[in-house]
């Protein structure tokens, strides 16, 4: 059967509805001119990634491997970037290692971008080693949406108030 984007993009979204959150979470939640790196080597995940995304208000820009992200993380300037949401399993640089070389940038305001990790491995090891590598998150794929949500909530707003 064939899929159209519309149908596609209207499944997609339809679990992705914020109404499990109370009307005061709604009213201060914004992701509106926040920026995500996404580092993702698959391309449908990626096109998909973007989508919500950018539907929730943030401005997306994307990697296609751990070391392209190390590049523009070297070189952007602070604030260039909100967040960074890490796949784990790439090819050339995977997602514990180019976090480990972001970290080990001496850079303030980049080398301390909140990472989170997104790899469909989600046993308590997988975890503890994306913290370990300093990672501040961590979801497992296929990425729920609402969870998704609380978790970028969660730790924008233990960088910056303004959400």
């Amino acid at each position: 059967k064939p899929i159209f984007m519309s149908e596609l993009r209207e499944i997609l979204e339809s679990p992705f509805a914020i109404q499990c959150m109370s009307s005061e979470d709604q009213r201060v939640l914004s992701f509106e001119g926040r920026k995500i790196l996404l580092v993702e080597d698959n391309e449908l995940n990626q096109e998909i990634a973007v989508e919500i995304l950018q539907e929730t208000g943030f401005i997306m820009d994307v990697a296609d491997d751990g070391a392209v992200a190390v590049e523009k993380i070297k070189e952007s300037e602070p604030g260039r970037y909100d967040l960074i949401l890490m796949d784990i399993q790439m090819p050339i640089l995977n997602g514990y290692e180019a976090t480990k070389q972001i970290r080990a940038l001496n850079k303030p305001g980049v080398s301390d971008i909140p990472i989170i990790a997104m790899t469909a491995n989600a046993f308590d090891e997988d975890k503890k080693a994306a913290f370990a590598a300093g990672m501040n998150g961590h979801i497992a794929k296929p990425i729920d949406i609402p969870k998704l949500m609380e978790l970028l909530t969660e730790i924008l707003k233990e960088t910056d108030d303004s959400i």
